[in-house]
């Protein structure tokens, strides 16, 4: 698997990091995920890309002082994984967040993410602990959430942040990691993070990727940033259409014996179903 290289440890600072928002069509709630952004109690870099130009995303990047950046190769014929690479493409500094623009950040979470990458000694990807939004109201103690904090249990540890068998052992039995809630440090992933053919598992299959390569898998256990559950997001609709079950099998069958896979997969499609509105 093709990398890119660092030479030494690196130390980061406010200004190394970059909010990228994943803009799609008109969300009503991209507002709210930029004032989150805007009011980080440390200030660090924010744009916003799209593959679907409009005028409601040009005047919201004017109003609130973001640059937007068009994916004009891919203009109204992007995919989910193609979107999320020219996002971190578009970031110049070496820690990218990719926000959803649905959700909403925690004021401490930039601070968190620098001071928890500069404890790595090689940091893949920096992630949080989240919480739900449903309806407006915030949700932080169902089922799946805590099942996906005892899955995480073991990289409260930071002496396991390390151990490519503990965070694949972890990702064995599902994907416990909330992709909106992770910082990539591209320098030292893959060229290409995401590849286009998933949909619901296309964070899992990169977490996947991932664990094999040597470096931190960086877990904060605080809850840093609220993942929005309504009947438009793009989670909701593809558990709805079942769309997702083939994908879950295909990835069990990456750790474990298909008839296995198939038994798990069976039971983790109940779990998500609390996606469902």
């Amino acid at each position: 698997m093709e990398t890119n290289k660092t030479s030494k440890k690196q130390y980061y600072k406010a200004s190394d990091h970059t909010f990228v928002i994943c803009a799609y069509g008109e969300s009503r709630y991209i507002e709210e995920c930029i004032k989150s952004l805007q009011s980080q109690s440390l200030k660090s870099n924010i744009c916003m890309t799209t593959s679907t130009p409009n005028e409601f995303l040009k005047a919201i990047s004017k109003k609130y002082g973001i640059e937007l950046v068009v994916n004009k190769e891919l203009e109204g014929n992007s995919n989910i994984a193609s979107d999320w690479n020219f996002a971190v493409s578009c970031a110049k500094t070496p820690l990218v967040t990719i926000a959803h623009q649905d959700d909403v950040y925690k004021e401490n979470y930039t601070l968190k993410i620098l001071e928890n990458a500069n404890k790595a000694r090689k940091p893949l990807i920096i992630f949080t602990d989240y919480g739900e939004l449903r309806d407006g109201i915030e949700v932080v103690d169902n089922k799946l959430l805590n099942i996906k904090r005892i899955m995480l249990f073991p990289l409260r540890a930071k002496v396991l942040w390390h151990s490519i068998f503990v965070r694949r052992r972890i990702l064995s039995i599902g994907s416990p990691i909330c992709c909106p809630s992770v910082t990539y440090v591209p320098a030292n992933l893959p060229k290409e993070l995401f590849i286009p053919g998933y949909l619901g598992g296309i964070d899992w299959q990169a977490w996947e990727r991932f664990s094999r390569l040597k470096g931190d898998f960086v877990f904060i256990n605080e809850i840093l940033m609220l993942h929005r559950i309504h009947v438009e997001s793009a989670t909701t609709s593809i558990i709805k259409g079942h769309q997702r079950s083939e994908e879950d099998y295909d990835m069990f069958c990456k750790f474990w014996p298909k008839w296995f896979a198939r038994i798990i997969a069976h039971y983790y499609r109940k779990g998500e179903s609390q996606n469902e509105l």
